[in-house]
This record gives structure tokens, C-alpha cells and sequence, in this order.
């Protein structure tokens, strides 16, 4: 028996209710699966189903081992020989309920990875179930699949309608035809940057309603889109635009009734219209609600959300039903200034996060996305760029109830081929309308470093940028540029320039040490003088950090493009501090954002051995914070922070050195052996406590930081190092980066 429930994004993504007025069907167990490579040849068409399918629950990806672990092969950079890119197949069998007939069925994908074909209703085949796969009897087939639908793009969902293909209260065959292979068409149009993870990778459901009924196939959006204007604390006026189909054939009366009810369920609001559908087309229609003393969304400090219901009603019952979150909020991004939500000064601590993960590729679980939400939290981010693409539902609707501020964005990216014009809009359309809703976003990012050719692009870029102004005229556009031009002609046609910038790993250097005046700081002070009209945001920065990559001095440079490479943990904490340091005192950043929050993979890329970016500040397993985690925490977090760097740097070589602290509660006390050191100095923010000229003893030696809080509660930290001058490392590395930027 089908369970009848309800899909609302309030609070924590998915909630089940008894409603009679819509039917979600949740359509992720018993898939069978099949990966090719397939024959091409229409003699061996049928192979393609004979033979055994291995039985799988969605979410699935047939990419999370190959694209992690495979070395590249000598000479096969960029042929993708070491992951499977190519056709897979799922299929599934259902029986619709009886009590279906003359209701509207949709099946609703969250995300597909990349190229989807939907298919429906062979004759039934007779199949044995083994433990892990099904073996299939082609003997019964004659191939008579209905088309239902075609996708192009792998992060956004999509909706098809099913209605009139579907065979009420017998067995049906659903058939999906994946294809993950990049092609010039559809951004992104390499696996360059990240890995396009094959299969069906986020949730499926069914979606059951009535004749007339609130869009469902609006470019799969919840068909409601809730705007506000004049937001104060003393009020704030909510407008609805609700998309209704009526496929009744009939002229149909009806009554529209949204309620904003608070946290409590109480009622905030109310509004109730009559209306008369007419039998064709589809209406939109709108509603007005004034709110007086709203609770304002304060981001982390307050996200407070209420719950808008909107029903239709036929002769006084509930025909349909949908629940959207309502965060009453404004921002404004003022030049030179900063962040401000609801006037008040709100900082952009930002990192940016993709969304795959070891062992699993991109098909996560809930758990999985709320580990990653409780590391940033950890953090003290209050922001995060979801790079480079739309990211699942469930995260958007936890960023709203945590308080996260979002930057989303759509995969357009890395290059440009010039055939991908109609797939970037329907991306963007497909980006707006499905997160319309969610008070937590408050920019759409357009594209991330694609330039040439330059006049396709600007074109290109100009209208993305009018498509999201006039899908929705009160958020914000962005547009980021990986050099340091900020007037670059691709990147001026959005309201916010981002600029990824990497000084001291793949151009310039980290601290101004030459005559070029090539680094973060210098280049900060010069951009403030000559763009001080212009809203900037330092949208990504960061260096490699192999954990087991070590090293006692780093110089001005990263060892990126050293074979084999060598990523010591210590130059990306000494990068992150003199970025960090300038950022901060920069208000022509108005947010910047870490590159990035997570290790991820690259497939496709010779930078590393494994296929793997080790920018991020946490392991790609999330079980390694790494010393850089810790200086963005005591930075930007209200809890308390005392911690030692170079806890992984064990044996040392020399006698002298430096020993670093984070602190956020004030000056700390270094001990050495039992003995306290002397001669503290600030470094890069008042965090930022070095102790030169510490002395270690031969052996093994215990450094300790303490710390007595206002409160009274002793902080303390403690690491052990082992000295011996035969473990002295050589100090020489790089002498200058590499001067293109190649966006990993």
C-alpha cells in the first residue's frame, strides 16, 4: 500500500504527514542497475539487458571508486582512461494504485549525473533475484518503451509527467538511460575541475495530485515563489505568485488559501481569494500578506523561519497543499562596507564546499550533510559558496534552519566551447525557480573563470545575467574572474565581482619579498585605491595540505609543481594566516571564502598523484581537521580556541625555533619541558601568538599552551616534538610560482 505524505522543505528538508491533498512517493529502493561500455550495434542491441543487474538503492553513483583512487596512466591525461564515463542503465518495476485513475502522476528527479532519458512500460519480463543482482529472461521482450522525458545537466531536478503512459494496478517498467561523458553542449563541459559522478545520485519520488493543482512541472520548482518588500521589524509585506494548472476540462471556482503560522504553530497571517480557473492554460496568481512585528531571520544568531501553507480549495476541501520556508530578511551588500542583514553589519566568514566525498562520490546521505554542516558551523563560518553548482535540497533547507548565508551557483565553469548557451540559461532558470524560496540564499553566482573567446562569452554572461534579473530582480549576481583584473570585460556584467586569487601558489608570492609588489597585500591596498566603487569578493583562495607532508621551514612559495609533489601541511597554514591577515583588514572584500572546506577529487588532473585537490582544511574522509581548520576557528568562532600548529611536524631538526598559537581568549602561556617561555609576539590578527627563539632539548620534548579564561576555566593544548639534528630537513623549495592560474 502507497503511504500517503507530504514533501515540505520546512526545517530539516522532508517531513511526512497524513494529507490527502497530494501524494509524494518516495521512489528510491530495488532499482536494477547496468553499466556499459554497451555495443553500438543494433545486432547486439539486446545485450544491452541480457545478463545479470546489480540491484541498488538510490542515491547511486557507479563513480565513487574510479574517480577517487586510479593513478594516471603514462600518457592518458585528459582521456579519461582511469574512470568509466559512458551509459549505464536503472530500471524498476511499480504498480500504480487503482486509486490513481483521473489524478496527475509526475516522477520528480533531484539529480541526475549528466544526460538523462526516462522511458516507460515494456511487457513484462520474468526475473530471478539473487542476493546482489537480478538476472534477467529476454526471451518475453519486445521493446516497446514509451519516451517520456530528456534532461540535459547533472544538479539540477527535473520533473515528467507520467499520467497517460502509466498502467493503473499492474506492474510497470521504468527505464532510465544515464550518459556522464562531458560534451560541449552541457556545462560543465569537462571533468577538469571536478568529477561528473555517473548515476542517480540524489533522491526520486512520485508525485500524485489532483486535476487542479498547484505546478509541479514549473522546471521542477514548488511552483510558489515568495518575495518581500518594506522588511522592518515592524513589518514587512509577503507577496505570493502561486502557478495553478487546472486540467479539468472545466471551468473550475476555487478558493486560495496561503497561512504564515509561526514556529509554535500559532497563526502570524493570513489570506484568502476566490478564483475561477479557466479549462486551459496555466494561471498564475497572487496574493499579498501583510505581517506586522515579524521575527526577522538573523542568520546563526536568529534563523528564525515560519511555515507558509498554501492549499487550493474545491467546495470547501483541501485539493492541494504546499508548505514553503519563510525567513522575513533583507541584505544589502554596501561598497567599501561589508555584509548587512536587516541593517545590521552580518560578516561573510566564507568557505566554499563541494559536495562529494571519499568512498561515496556524490551520493550522500542526510548524514553526510549534516557532518559537513556541523564542521563549517564548528568553524564559526556563517557563509559558504556552493561550488560549482546546484546542490541538493535537503542542504539548502538546513542552511535556511541553521542561519547559513549561501552563495549558489550553476556549473559554468573552466572553459567555454561555445555550443552551451541554451544549457547555461536552462540551468540558471532551473538554479532560481527550484531554490526561490529559500531565505538563506542571497546570491546567484553566473559563472566561475571563463574567458575566451571574449565576445561569445560577454554575450553569454550578459544574458545569464538578465535571465536571473528578471527571474529574480532582488537578489544579487555575481560573476568571478582567477586573475586579478577586476575590470575584465567577461566579468563585468553582473552586480558583484568575485576574484579567485592564489598569491604564493599559482602566481605572485604570499608576503611582498621582490620588487614586483606581487602579493595579497600589496595587490589588496592597490585595488581599494583604484575599484573603491566596485563590490568585491574575495571568492576563493587556499593551498595544498598533505596531513603526511611536513616540514619545519617553508619559504614564499608553494611546492606545487615540484615531481613528485610535496604539499607541507606548514605552507598552506603560513598562506591561510598572511591571507586571512590581509582580508581582515580590507573592507573592499566585502566576504571571501576559503578554497576549500573539504579535500575533493580531480579526476583528470596530473597536479597530484592521487585524484585529488588537497586545498581543503579537512581530510576528504572529514576525520582530520588540519592546522588551518583551527586558525579560521579561532578567528571567526565565539567558542573558545587554544591550539598549537605543527602538531604533525614530530621530528624536528633544528634546536631553535618558533612555536605558534591560535588563541581567541587573550594572551596564552608557552611552556616548553615544564619551563615557561618568554617573548610573545602578535602575528597576523590579535589570534595570532608567536614565540621565537624556543630552544628544544635532544629527545623527545612536550610543549603545552595554557590559559585562564575570565570565567575562570583553564584552556589548555600540549603536543610532543622529538629534536635530533639528523632529522634536519632541506629548507631549499620553490624560488617563484607558476604563472598561470589553471583553477584547481
Amino acid at each position: 500500500m502507497i503511504k500517503r505524505i507530504f514533501y515540505t522543505l520546512f526545517f530539516i528538508g522532508i517531513t511526512i504527514l497524513n494529507l490527502q491533498a497530494r501524494i509524494v512517493v518516495p521512489f528510491n529502493a530495488n532499482w536494477s542497475f547496468k553499466k556499459g561500455p554497451f555495443s553500438t550495434s543494433a545486432l547486439d542491441y539486446n545485450q544491452t539487458f541480457d545478463g545479470k543487474w546489480q540491484l541498488v538503492t538510490l542515491p547511486h553513483t557507479w563513480n565513487a571508486s574510479d574517480m577517487q583512487t586510479a593513478e594516471i596512466k603514462p600518457g592518458s591525461l585528459g582521456k579519461n582512461e582511469r574512470f568509466y564515463t559512458g551509459d549505464a542503465y536503472y530500471r524498476k518495476t511499480f504498480v500504480p494504485g487503482i486509486d490513481w485513475k483521473g489524478k496527475r502522476v509526475f516522477i520528480r528527479f533531484e539529480g541526475v549525473n549528466t544526460n538523462t532519458e526516462v522511458y516507460l512500460n515494456n511487457k513484462p519480463l520474468s526475473a530471478k533475484t539473487g542476493k546482489n543482482d537480478v538476472t534477467y529472461d529476454n526471451s518475453q521482450r519486445n521493446g516497446n518503451y514509451s519516451f517520456v522525458g530528456r534532461h540535459q545537466g547533472g544538479y539540477s531536478a527535473f520533473v515528467f509527467e507520467l499520467t497517460n503512459m502509466l498502467q493503473l494496478g499492474v506492474e510497470n517498467e521504468m527505464l532510465v538511460k544515464v550518459n556522464n561523458e562531458a560534451s560541449p553542449q552541457v556545462i560543465p563541459v569537462n571533468h577538469t575541475l571536478f568529477p561528473m559522478y555517473g548515476g542517480i545520485y540524489r533522491p526520486v519520488e512520485l508525485i500524485v495530485t489532483d486535476d487542479i493543482h498547484v505546478a509541479v512541472n514549473d522546471f521542477a520548482s514548488q511552483g510558489i515563489y515568495i518575495t518581500q518588500q518594506n522588511v522592518s521589524k515592524k513589518a514587512a509585506d509577503i507577496a505570493l505568485k502561486i502557478k495553478i494548472d487546472n486540467k479539468s476540462g472545466k471551468i473550475q471556482p476555487i478558493e486560495l488559501l496561503t497561512t504564515i503560522f509561526e514556529k509554535d504553530g500559532t497563526i502570524k497571517a493570513k489570506q484568502q481569494t476566490a478564483y475561477t480557473l479557466p479549462p486551459q492554460g496555466r494561471q498564475v496568481l497572487s496574493q499579498q500578506i501583510a505581517v506586522k512585528n515579524p521575527h526577522l531571520w538573523q542568520g546563526l544568531d536568529d534563523p528564525y523561519l515560519y511555515r507558509v501553507v498554501t492549499q487550493i480549495k474545491k467546495n470547501g476541501q483541501v485539493i492541494d497543499e504546499v508548505t514553503t520556508p519563510l525567513g522575513i530578511r533583507k541584505f544589502e551588500l554596501r561598497t567599501g562596507q561589508g555584509f548587512f542583514l536587516n541593517d545590521i553589519k552580518y560578516p561573510l566568514y566564507g568557505v566554499c564546499r563541494h559536495q562529494d566525498r571519499w568512498g561515496k562520490g556524490s551520493a550522500l546521505s542526510n548524514a553526510d550533510h549534516d557532518e559537513d554542516l556541523a564542521i563549517i558551523k564548528e568553524m564559526g563560518a556563517t557563509s559558504i559558496r556552493l561550488a560549482h553548482y546546484q546542490q541538493s535540497t535537503y542542504f539548502y533547507s538546513k542552511c535556511d534552519s541553521i542561519g547559513l548565508v549561501i552563495w549558489a551557483e550553476i556549473p559554468f565553469v573552466n572553459r567555454v566551447t561555445t555550443y552551451e548557451d541554451n544549457n547555461a540559461q536552462q540551468q540558471l532558470k532551473e538554479l532560481i525557480r527550484q531554490n526561490f524560496n529559500h531565505p538563506s540564499i542571497y546570491i546567484w553566482g553566473m559563472h566561475n573563470e571563463v574567458y575566451s573567446p571574449s565576445a561569445y562569452t560577454v554575450e553569454l554572461t550578459t544574458k545569464l545575467n538578465d535571465l536571473a534579473k528578471s527571474e529574480d530582480p532582488d537578489r544579487y549576481t555575481v560573476s568571478v574572474s582567477g586573475y586579478n583584473v577586476i575590470d575584465h570585460p567577461v566579468n563585468n556584467n553582473a552586480d558583484v565581482q568575485g576574484i579567485n586569487h592564489y598569491f604564493g601558489w599559482y602566481n605572485g608570492e604570499l608576503e611582498d619579498k621582490s620588487d614586483k609588489d606581487d602579493d595579497v597585500a600589496t595587490w589588496a591596498q592597490r585595488i581599494s585605491k583604484e575599484f573603491k566603487d566596485y563590490k568585491i569578493i574575495f571568492s576563493e583562495y587556499g593551498a595544498e595540505a598533505v596531513p603526511e607532508d611536513q616540514a619545519e621551514e617553508v619559504g614564499n612559495f608553494g611546492n606545487q609543481w615540484s615531481n613528485p609533489s610535496f604539499f607541507p601541511e606548514e605552507y598552506a597554514t603560513k598562506f591561510h594566516e598572511v591571507h586571512w591577515g590581509v582580508i581582515s583588514k580590507s573592507p573592499i572584500f566585502l566576504g571571501s571564502y576559503v578554497w576549500n572546506t573539504f579535500d575533493f577529487a580531480t579526476p583528470i588532473t596530473a597536479l597530484n598523484v592521487n585524484p585529488r585537490n588537497y586545498k581543503g582544511l579537512v581530510s576528504f574522509d572529514r576525520k582530520l581537521k588540519k592546522d588551518s581548520f583551527y586558525w579560521y576557528k579561532a578567528n571567526w568562532s565565539k567558542e573558545s580556541v587554544l591550539y598549537i600548529t605543527q602538531r604533525r611536524m614530530i621530528n624536528r631538526g633544528n634546536e631553535i625555533t618558533s612555536v605558534t598559537v591560535y588563541s581567541n581568549r587573550g594572551e596564552p602561556t608557552l611552556l616548553v619541558n615544564g619551563t615557561i617561555k618568554k617573548g610573545v609576539r602578535k602575528g597576523q590578527t590579535d589570534v595570532h601568538y608567536i614565540f621565537d627563539n624556543v630552544k628544544l632539548t635532544k629527545g623527545a620534548n612536550r610543549v603545552e599552551a595554557q590559559l585562564t579564561q575570565k570565567d575562570g576555566k583553564v584552556l589548555t593544548d600540549s603536543i610532543h616534538w622529538n629534536y635530533d639534528p639528523s632529522y634536519k630537513q632541506d629548507a631549499a623549495g620553490p624560488t617563484k610560482s607558476k604563472t598561470e592560474h589553471v583553477g584547481l
